[in-house]
């Protein structure tokens, strides 16, 4: 069985539009929830990018059931691995065990506001091993001292432990970082339906463990305004995963998305309210091994109506479509 999952879109909506629709989700049925940590929207249509973790901090609160994942924190530009491990721990004691920590090496569009430069991939990847490392450190309770390549840890302790720590999850693209994933986190975070990524992530040591896809649709009983709001807010989507973290600012995403129609953008996003086809997407990640799905609605303002046919029609049809 596949779980299924609602994403607050930072990128799309405010702090309390996001905690009001993560409370919705959560009545309607979906199995967990995940939040995007940005600083910047991918477009300027988009129009928001509140700090997710204080949202997350909200949405403890309000929820009772819903778990709550990160998707994804970058924990080596804007946030030093130490600060991540003290937010992360405190988030699982405010939600009682149902936060799960998903970390990146991070897209130049959110991580430049700090001005320390947007080094090659692997360095990327580097430095997200050695946070990881010192995440895990203090999650132990101990006090933590470190002077690595890219981080110094300096006595530091986290006094506010919950029994359990947080699993944590690590964003794979490519080979490289699903051996990293493999070798280092509880689960595997993707966004695309690719079955190297999962037997990649196997190979490395993630035979067992959970691991959650994405999937963006944008549900509106016009198909019309459907494919015309996909194209405004996500046709940056359509850039692939060896562009996107390298452009710096929403201009840039615009600029590159520019040759795209909104039928380029129609056939790579499930638009209207034929559930068969987000069903037919959803199999996909299946097939390549995936076992959760987080959802994304397009659209901030068009979060009720995706909830309540997410209740009566989304959710029952993934269901019966396993």
């Amino acid at each position: 069985m596949t779980d299924y999952g609602y994403t607050m879109m930072t990128e799309q909506a405010g702090p309390r539009e996001l905690v009001d629709h993560v409370v919705e989700a959560e009545r309607v049925g979906f199995d967990f929830s995940v939040i995007s940590d940005h600083s910047f929207p991918w477009l300027d249509e988009q129009g928001h990018s509140p700090y997710a973790w204080s949202v997350l901090g909200a949405a403890a609160q309000a929820t009772t059931r819903i778990p709550l994942m990160t998707f994804v924190t970058c924990p080596t530009f804007r946030y030093h691995p130490a600060v991540v491990a003290q937010k992360a721990a405190t988030l699982q004691l405010l939600s009682e065990g149902r936060f799960r920590l998903g970390l990146g090496s991070g897209e130049n569009l959110n991580e430049h506001i700090v001005g320390a430069g947007w080094p090659t991939a692997r360095d990327r990847l580097d430095r997200l091993e050695e946070a990881v490392g010192i995440i895990r450190a203090l999650f132990t309770g101990e006090y933590v001292t470190r002077h690595g390549r890219h981080f110094d840890v300096a006595a530091a302790r986290l006094w506010d432990l919950p029994d359990r720590p947080p699993p944590i999850g690590i964003a794979a693209s490519g080979p490289r970082s699903c051996a990293l994933a493999g070798r280092l986190a509880d689960l595997l975070v993707a966004v695309e339906p690719e079955r190297e990524l999962t037997e990649d992530f196997d190979r490395h040591g993630g035979a067992g463990k959970p691991r959650i896809g994405q999937l963006a649709l944008c549900y509106d009983t016009d198909r019309d305004a459907a494919v015309a709001r996909a194209h405004e807010q996500f046709r940056w989507s359509l850039g692939g995963w060896r562009v996107n973290p390298e452009l710096p600012v929403p201009g840039s995403f615009a600029q590159a998305a520019a040759h795209l129609g909104p039928e380029d953008v129609a056939k790579a996003i499930p638009c209207g309210d034929d559930p068969d086809a987000v069903v037919e997407a959803a199999a996909a990640y299946r097939r390549a091994g995936f076992t959760d799905l987080a959802l994304v609605q397009i659209g901030g303002g068009h979060q009720a109506p995706f909830l309540e046919w997410a209740r009566t029609t989304l959710l029952p049809a993934l269901r019966a479509g396993e």
